[in-house]
């Protein structure tokens, strides 16, 4: 059988290793100068190819329609994607968080087996191809072949894997949609996510720009319907727009699903609070404050909270407090000493807007999944059409997990059953 996959990222690249290794025949076609572009940038340019975490805990790290991919995590587990880079000589380590890196820190590295197993496999790579669509037989409505490059190319199966619209520079432009619609297939709502988030308080963030907080906990919250909407805890960091770091994508994950989101970004009623000291109870951060001031009597309010926060968070604290910085600690009285405990606890920011889908790492939403057979990736209108990678509307927090996604779906893709 010939087999045509659209699009060589690791979706499309894990699709034709998989149904090379069936006994196909198998043409990939990649419309940019080489394979896997955005895997090269993954992780920082390390790549997080995975998590160690259990394929469950997957499904609930996936806000975006998680349950659809069981079947394709029963097919490809984290554990398969692992194995087979080893089998290509490339070991891995375990980071904080369950994350899974090369051993090398080199997501070329990555690239690399992918690329060493299609030629192993004789898989034809097609680089500077472009396809316009897909061609199928108006009267059997099966697949005849593919238009790329303005030429036919026939064959029996095709995969689409061509991406989403984040990360343009890589190729992901959404070109996949419209080859898609014009096989009847639907495209949900495209937004971005995994993507930094603008703030209405531009001036606090502007002054903080470049602060990366570790260990803190974060919520979002719905003020409107007094709802947290996401819980987290780890690290995010200050830009001059706004927020951005680990915590703050997985976020953005969840709250661009969230119903009327846009409608409550625009009326402020989505709040970040950031709770600075999550280690430490509001009881015992009071007593914290007061051993500090205690051992540091004479000192300025301004100057007094070095042990405590992060030099460039000082002044912001300072001034949000409401308490004189020119005012020495041993003056402080015990309600302006709790105040200052319930802005270290709870350090709120009004959301704004997400950045701009090429600024995402992923894109939320794509091909309706009730258009696509869960156990084979194979579409319901048309036969011999399938799907794989972020196409799909299903997507994840970070972590690894949106990586796997590809490699499941990829592979159960090039099963071709």
């Amino acid at each position: 059988m010939k087999v045509v996959v659209i699009g060589g990222g690791p979706a499309g690249m894990m699709a034709a290793i998989t149904a090379a290794e069936n006994g196909n025949e198998v043409i990939l076609l990649e419309k940019m100068q080489s394979l896997g572009r955005k895997l090269l940038i993954t992780g920082k340019g390390r790549c997080n190819i995975t998590s160690s975490l259990s394929m469950e805990e997957f499904i609930k790290n996936t806000p975006g329609n998680g349950m659809f991919l069981y079947s394709c995590y029963k097919n490809y587990t984290n554990e398969d994607i692992i194995n087979f880079l080893q089998e290509q000589g490339l070991e891995v380590k375990e980071e904080r968080g369950n994350r899974i890196f090369p051993i090398t820190d080199k997501s070329l590295d990555v690239l690399k087996c992918f690329l060493s197993k299609l030629r192993e496999l004789n898989v034809e790579i097609n680089c500077n191809s472009k396809t316009q669509e897909v061609l199928i037989d108006e009267s059997s409505r099966k697949i005849i072949g593919v238009k790329c490059n303005s030429q036919i190319i026939k064959c029996d199966k095709v995969v689409l894997a061509t991406g989403g619209k984040s990360y343009p520079l890589t190729g992901s432009t959404g070109d996949g949609y419209e080859i898609a619609k014009k096989l009847g297939h639907t495209v949900t709502n495209i937004k971005p996510s995994l993507v930094p988030i603008e703030v209405y308080n531009k001036n606090i963030c502007k002054e903080l720009q470049g602060l990366s907080l570790r260990n803190v906990g974060i919520k979002i919250i719905d003020i409107e319907k007094n709802k947290n909407i996401y819980t987290d805890f780890g690290e995010m960091i200050f830009t001059h727009f706004g927020v951005s770091g680990p915590t703050i994508l997985s976020g953005s994950a969840h709250l661009v699903r969230y119903k009327n989101i846009d409608e409550l970004l625009v009326n402020k009623k989505i709040i970040l609070e950031i709770d600075l000291k999550p280690a430490l109870s509001e009881e015992k951060l009071d007593e914290r404050i007061q051993r500090d001031f205690s051992e540091q009597k004479n000192k300025l309010f301004k100057n007094s909270l070095d042990k405590l926060l992060p030099q460039k968070l000082i002044s912001v604290i300072v001034n949000l407090s409401n308490i004189n910085p020119n005012k020495k600690v041993n003056e402080i009285k015990k309600e302006e000493r709790k105040a200052l405990v319930n802005l270290l606890k709870h350090f709120k920011i009004e959301l704004k807007c997400f950045r701009p889908i090429d600024e995402a790492i992923i894109t939320s939403g794509g091909i309706n999944i009730k258009e696509i057979n869960p156990k084979t990736m194979e579409s319901k209108i048309i036969e011999g059409v399938y799907f794989a990678g972020e196409i799909i509307d299903v997507d994840s927090y970070t972590g690894g997990f949106n990586l796997q996604i590809a490699y499941s779906t990829g592979y159960t893709a090039g099963l071709l059953k």
